[in-house]
């Protein structure tokens, strides 16, 4: 049990922080998949079922190339969707390539833990 006293409060608090953060630093952070759509997308459904398997591999990211924000993704992507990208790469687009997106995966773990 630890027992702080008077001013060491703040010094707990800051060393607790630290430790939270060499926590979250020591995971294995997930690489990110943006998908570029719109609604309704028939294909991106598709594609998004397609990817299930792959779910706990990835953090999938979803941009709207509709919304006024997105407008550069739009004039990019408005005949290609659905689009992929991996850690902000592009990587595929109008339909779900499985080993691409497998090789890019196993490459990108390999990384993230020294193989």
């Amino acid at each position: 049990m630890l027992w702080f006293q008077g001013n060491s409060m703040p010094l707990a608090r800051s060393a607790f922080g630290l430790f939270l953060r060499n926590c979250s630093a020591s995971k294995t952070t997930l690489p990110v998949l943006t998908l570029f759509t719109k609604d309704p997308c028939p294909l991106c459904d598709e594609a998004k079922e397609v990817l299930k398997p792959y779910k706990n591999r990835f953090i999938l990211q979803e941009v709207n190339i509709t919304l006024p924000e997105n407008s550069v993704w739009y004039e990019r992507y408005k005949f290609d969707i659905p689009v992929f990208h991996l850690n902000g790469q592009f990587l595929m687009m109008h339909r779900v390539n499985t080993s691409k997106l497998e090789k890019q995966l196993l490459k990108l773990e390999q990384q993230s833990t020294g193989g």
